[in-house]
Formats: C-alpha cells, sequence, structure tokens
C-alpha cells in the first residue's frame, strides 16, 4: 500500500498537535507545551486506518506514556506501519516564542526503519539529490565540500551548511569557514536543517552531530525527495557507547541512508508551530485557527504544502 493513502489522515495528526501547543508558545514550559503536543497527536492518531507501530517515539514506555517507542497506534485496521514522531522540534523555540519549532511525523511500511535502540546522537551529513552518490562520508571534510561543490555546479566559497550550534561542533565549524565555505547556526532542529539541505532550499549540506531519532526521521524526508544521507553512531558518553555496542551497533560505523530507511515507500509530514524556514506556524485570529503543512511522499517524490482553515470551536 503506498504511504501516500495515510497523507491526509496522518496531517491531521500533526495539525492537531500543532493546534494543541499553541496555547503554550512563549510562556517558558517546553515540556508543557510538548506534553499538549503528543496528547493531541496520539488521540488524533487513534482514528487513522492502520495497524502502526511508534519506532522513534517518546521514549521508553517507562519514561512516556504516550507514543513511546513500540506503543501500537492507529485503529488497527489497515496496514502495518512504523511510525517515526517528533510531536514538537524545537520546543526551546517554543518555550521562548521563537521562529523555528515543528511537529513532525514519518511513516513507511513495517520492517522499513531503522531502530537506533540506545543510540541517541548520530553524525549526519545530508545533501540534495544532485550530489547523490558523489560524496565519500568517510573523506575529509575539505574533500567532502570540494566533491560537494562540484556536484552542485558551485564554488566552494558558495556553499552554506547547515550546523547545529554546539560547542562540540566548533572545531567543524572553523574547518567549513577556512574551506571557504559559510555556516547556518542554529540552537535546535536538525529536523528542519536535514529537510532544507535534501531539497537544496537556503543550505546546501546538513554536518554535524544530533539526535539519532530525527536523524530516523531526516532520511525519511531525504529518501522521498531523492537526496543523500549517511549517518553514524556518535555517543557523547561513555556509558552510551557501551550501550551501543551491546545492542549490536559499532560507533563510528557509516549508515546509508538505505540502511536508515529501507524502500521509497515512505511519507515525511511535518506542520509548523511557530514559523520557520520551512513553514509557517500556527495562526489563531479568534475564530479561525490556520496551520500550514509540507508533506513529502516517497512514492512519487513529490512535495506539497496544505494550509487548512479551522473554526476553533470544532
Amino acid at each position: 500500500m503506498p504511504m501516500e493513502q495515510l497523507t491526509m489522515p496522518l496531517v491531521r495528526t500533526t495539525e492537531a498537535a500543532a493546534r494543541g501547543a499553541t496555547d503554550w508558545i512563549g510562556r517558558g514550559e517546553k515540556e508543557q507545551g510538548d506534553g499538549a503536543a503528543v496528547e493531541a497527536m496520539r488521540q488524533a492518531m487513534t482514528a487513522v486506518p492502520m495497524a502502526g507501530e511508534v519506532v522513534i517515539g517518546e521514549g521508553e514506555k517507562d519514561e512516556a506514556p504516550m507514543l513511546y517507542n513500540g506503543e501500537q497506534v492507529g485503529n488497527g485496521e489497515g496496514p502495518k506501519v512504523d511510525i517515526a514522531v517528533d510531536p514538537v522540534e524545537g520546543t526551546n523555540f517554543l518555550a521562548k516564542g521563537m521562529p523555528g519549532s515543528i511537529v513532525v511525523l514519518a511513516a513507511a511500511p513495517q520492517g522499513q526503519m531503522f531502530r537506533p535502540g540506545p543510540g541517541f546522537y548520530m553524525d549526519k551529513l545530508v545533501v540534495p539529490p544532485a550530489a547523490k552518490g558523489k560524496l565519500d562520508p568517510n573523506a575529509p571534510l575539505a574533500s567532502k565540500l570540494g566533491d560537494l561543490a562540484s556536484a552542485l555546479d558551485k564554488q566552494v566559497e558558495d556553499l552554506r551548511i547547515f550546523v547545529l550550534d554546539k560547542p562540540r561542533h566548533q572545531d567543524m565549524i572553523q574547518e567549513v569557514r577556512a574551506a571557504g565555505a559559510s555556516v547556518r547556526l542554529a540552537t535546535d532542529g536538525d529536523v528542519s536543517g536535514g529537510v532544507m539541505a535534501a531539497l537544496g532550499e537556503s543550505v546546501d549540506a546538513l554536518m554535524g552531530v544530533g539526535g539519532t531519532p530525527e536523524g530516523v526521521i531526516t532520511a525519511c524526508a531525504a529518501k522521498a525527495v531523492g537526496g543523500d544521507m549517511f549517518g553514524a553512531m556518535a555517543p557523547q558518553k561513555d556509558d552510551e557507547e557501551k550501550q551501543i555496542r551491546e545492542f549490536g551497533l559499532e560507533p563510528g560505523q557509516v549508515l546509508t541512508m538505505n540502511d536508515l530507511i529501507k524502500g521509497d515507500n515512505v511519507l515525511f509530514v511535518a506542520t509548523g508551530l511557530t514559523s520557520s524556514d520551512i513553514l509557517d506556524g500556527v495562526q489563531d485570529y479568534g475564530d479561525l485557527i490556520t496551520t500550514d503543512t509540507m508533506v513529502i511522499t516517497g512514492a512519487h517524490g513529490t512535495v506539497q504544502r496544505i494550509r487548512t482553515e479551522k473554526p476553533v470551536s470544532s
């Protein structure tokens, strides 16, 4: 079953999560805002005609009461589906009333998504379709930038690389700039950065260490648009590295996009919460709430925007 048949039911879940979290924008309570999004998304998902399992969610069952890893979602009828969710990417942006928070969901047939187990951090490289298959993930950074520039028919000086503004990336940021490229920094939101890179909009690549769950979700978007992605487990603590090895993964081992998401039959859905580079935020006009959603379907490689107006009372 092509995933696009679930498009509108899943769009309704991200829209519901975005509307559910709007009251928490700018209130300094990121946990409360995230919780409101989770609850609204979970409730809306009960009506989706699928037998879904949360592969990437809010953590294990004892840590998260809803949308936890392994939870069964949907109405139980229809296709068996792997689900990855990030009910609020950019909780700090939400809490501070800043641009950049989105609601994200990805879906694929059962067994298609990479399961990271205890691997919380991933070193990522995401590039647009023109660079697919033309970069060596193990090459030195300067070489990767040169190959990327050639693939995109640009000079290295014209490249713009999305990097999370974290202490762990300071050396890499300096190296990118030393090679001649510019850096687009963000404190959070590497799903948004990865989508921009895969689409070739605003940035030419995403590089650096971010969340593994976000990496799997990003891989779905990159796969759907024909871009390319590599990932590698990048533990930030000694105990995490031990747990990764016990799970059967090797830190630093390069995972291709096909390792992260098998097949092309994927669906990526994102709704803006506060306005971002890729989506407008929820707008509350008193008696009407509008949402802006991006849908990427891998079966046909299509990207569409869905803007919905919903009366507040309904």
